[in-house]
């Protein structure tokens, strides 16, 4: 008997340890960006506040000749400041040192409700950017005078001794009307 509860205590272990790896899946099952996608046109006109904001990403950095290569856990997070306007992301394009982009994110305009954040990972093992990855966020407001933060987490390890460092968002193209 006592050998049963031991196999199934183990069984049970090993499925409650089975959940989903990716971080950027929701508690419903939804990719996060996905999750926040409108299928709805905007108006451009109803646009008065429009923002192409330019984000740098580690994916890894140098640190000594013994660890020359130590590979970064980043999070894009978006988060909208307002409290009264929504934000709608028509890009978000990740890109690796060279400029070459390597992936698009937004397929259909996505909503950020006011107040709202959006939380992107780009797992550890991912070195597709280099260290001279970015991201480009095209967005759009009805209010002009929406002021919407834009940053990136990076975090990594060498050994016993963990880092995290973030980078801000940059406005390289703004368009008020």
């Amino acid at each position: 008997m006592f050998k049963f509860i031991i196999q199934f205590l183990f069984i049970l272990l090993i499925f409650s340890s089975c959940g989903n790896p990716d971080p950027n899946i929701n508690e419903q099952g939804k990719d996060e960006l996905k999750a926040h996608e409108v299928k709805k046109v905007l108006n451009p006109k109803d646009q008065k506040y429009k923002d192409v904001i330019y984000v740098p990403i580690y994916s890894d950095i140098y640190a000594d000749r013994t660890n020359q290569k130590i590979l970064l856990a980043a999070t894009l997070s978006i988060r909208n400041t307002s409290a009264t306007d929504s934000l709608f992301l028509s890009k978000i394009d990740y890109y690796n040192t060279d400029g070459e982009l390597v992936r698009s994110y937004a397929e259909n305009i996505i909503s950020l409700s006011p107040m709202g954040t959006i939380n992107y990972v780009i797992e550890k093992d991912d070195d597709t950017g280099g260290p001279g990855a970015n991201f480009i966020v095209e967005l759009t407001s009805q209010n002009v005078n929406v002021k919407p933060l834009i940053q990136a987490v990076m975090v990594g390890y060498i050994g016993n001794k963990a880092f995290t460092f973030l980078t801000d968002g940059y406005s390289i193209g703004e368009e008020n009307k």
